[in-house]
């Protein structure tokens, strides 16, 4: 199809139950065409924000709404954050099917917050909508304004993104002022629940998810139900990256969908993960945090949502791009990879069981990761929150430009720089594989079984994987953090009241497909959560968003790996490439 000029209309107003109404751009054809199928991106970021692609699809044939959301923009209301798009969508879904240049049916399109309303929206069953393509989509309580229940201050700088009507964007990609006002914060020693007061915008939306510290009631709200996604029988496709911070999200979605979906709607709902942060899942880069990729991680995306509508709302041909329920990008081999199905990418798991020598405090002089099971005396560390040198090599980190949004396990966007691992020497444990003797491909998700003691009722844990390149060079693959009282749930904590080990299962790793070279190691390393980018732990059991500096206290953790006690990293492998659909 061969784009064609657009037109715009400016401040469209649109009707909701209540009485009121939002503010829609809305492009067109030039030319005047039959009522067609129509688009929509409902944003809290105004809707210019959403100016290239509008006009884009407006120029091959598809009419376009950018809206903007309740209290945002030239919208009338009253903003509050993730809770109104599900009611709101479905009227502006309803109002545009019965415009003179639709055809009744609609779709939605955009990621990250756009991606998550677009599951809200979906769960309210608008007859006229026909697709969802949520791409990076946040999940409320998964992954954002926490993950895994632990909280960062990233949340503060997004909600003053959004705070007004306009877009405070020079305040918000102002990356060396979040990062002196984190590091403020980090050594003043003030409770987590002060941050927006000492940042200068106190926040009733803070207050209010630091009031609800684990995933409950409230959280659910933002959420499909079971019955809600067993109802939706709608084309889905969803995309995310290997290095989305909204990763987790957008994989909970997908994966409640096709737990309670029926086979009819599970064989619709399509996923794609590409070598990607939070950005690049709809302007993929050539290379990312040091990291580059090959000619094929360049998908043009924004023809992959083109091809989507022309089969859904259109009834062409399947995009060629999708050729298995699941397409998922290699790193290192530098190619796209299929499967039926987010379980089958992976073939088997190994299992390396952590074992040491009597320490394991080293970068360069680690516990071990072998077949056998461990023997070994367990190793220790202490971490003590009163210990703020952190602040200063993190502070120290340079930051790329434009920004991104990256899950604050690497504050500087790099998966190469090395500098926070040897920071850590003597406050961390290391663990390091033999060479792999062949190329192997590691696809899916890890997963570590700890034994762990510690003498104090909590603390946090920060999980990272590396692969160790045979010339000496590290990339980070993927993290998992655990709070110890959500040990057993994330739903009910549980304070630590015994010295003796417990089990510890971090298995909320992020996904990761890279090829590791014939000589590369895998490089485990599990200390505490200690810096300006997470909220603070001080180890006292209290309510840590009220914890300050007064109830520090220092923490021993020793990690087990004998017979009683086997410590293991189950290591994921992909399909060998004769086994390649």
């Amino acid at each position: 199809m061969t784009p064609r000029p657009v037109r715009m209309q400016w401040d469209v107003r649109i009707p909701l139950r209540d009485g009121t109404r939002l503010s829609a751009t809305l492009y067109l054809p030039a030319e005047k065409i039959e009522p067609a199928p129509c688009l929509l991106t409902l944003t809290p970021y105004t809707a210019q924000r959403i100016h290239p692609r509008a006009s884009y699809f407006a120029a091959h044939g598809y009419p376009f709404l950018a809206v903007d959301a309740r209290g945002r923009g030239n919208s009338e209301g009253i903003f509050r954050p993730y809770l109104q798009e599900a009611k709101d969508g479905h009227d502006i879904v309803e109002w545009i099917a019965r415009q003179p240049f639709c055809n009744g049916r609609v779709a939605m399109f955009s990621g990250s917050y756009e991606g998550y309303d677009q599951w809200a929206v979906a769960k309210e069953f608008p007859s006229h909508l026909t697709t969802i393509t949520p791409s990076v989509a946040a999940g409320l309580g998964i992954d954002f304004p926490m993950r895994n229940n632990i909280p960062y201050p990233y949340v503060m700088r997004w909600l003053l993104l959004t705070a007004g009507r306009t877009s405070q964007d020079r305040i918000f990609e102002d990356q060396n002022f979040w990062r002196d006002q984190y590091r403020v914060w980090f050594l003043s020693g003030r409770p987590f629940k002060e941050l927006d007061s000492l940042i200068g915008n106190p926040s009733p939306i803070f207050q209010e998810w630091v009031s609800h510290p684990e995933q409950d009631s409230y959280w659910d709200t933002f959420l499909p139900t079971a019955a809600e996604y067993a109802k939706l029988n709608l084309p889905i496709l969803s995309l995310t990256g290997s290095y989305d911070a909204n990763q987790p999200g957008a994989l909970h979605f997908y994966r409640e969908h096709l737990r309670h979906a029926s086979p009819t709607a599970v064989a619709k709902h399509y996923l794609v993960i590409g070598p990607w942060d939070h950005g690049g899942s709809l302007s993929p880069k050539p290379e990312f945090g040091g990291i580059k990729f090959g000619p094929a991680a360049r998908v043009d995306v924004m023809r992959l949502h083109l091809d989507w509508y022309n089969w859904t709302l259109r009834d062409g041909p399947q995009p060629a791009f999708l050729q298995g329920s699941v397409a998922y990008y290699v790193t290192g081999a530098e190619k796209w990879r299929y499967a039926d199905s987010l379980e089958a990418v992976t073939a088997q798991h190994q299992l390396l069981y952590l074992d040491s020598q009597g320490s394991a405090s080293r970068a360069l002089f680690s516990g071990s990761l072998g077949e056998l099971a461990g023997k070994g005396a367990g190793d220790s560390y202490t971490y003590d929150p009163r210990d703020l040198s952190i602040a200063e090599v993190e502070s120290g980190l340079e930051y790329p430009s434009p920004p991104t949004l990256l899950r604050p396990t690497f504050p500087n966007d790099s998966l190469i720089d090395q500098t926070l691992v040897y920071a850590n020497e003597g406050k961390a444990l290391f663990y390091h594989s033999s060479p792999f003797l062949r190329d192997t491909q590691i696809t899916g998700f890890f997963k570590l079984t700890a034994w762990i003691s510690i003498n104090q009722p909590d603390t946090d844990f920060l999980v990272t994987v590396y692969e160790l390149t045979p010339d000496g060079g590290s990339i980070l693959l993927t993290s998992d953090l655990m709070r110890a009282r959500y040990r057993e749930s994330l739903r009910t904590p549980r304070l630590v009241q015994t010295e003796k080990p417990l089990r510890y299962d971090f298995d909320h790793f992020t996904f990761i497909s890279r090829q590791l070279k014939k000589g590369s190691r895998l490089r485990l390393v599990i200390g505490p959560i200690n810096s300006i980018y997470y909220q603070k732990n001080y180890n006292s059991g209290k309510r840590v968003a009220d914890e300050s500096m007064e109830d520090a206290r220092a923490v021993t953790v020793t990690l087990f790996h004998d017979k009683t006690h086997p410590s293991v990293l189950h290591v994921p492998l992909g399909h060998p490439e004769n086994d390649q659909r």
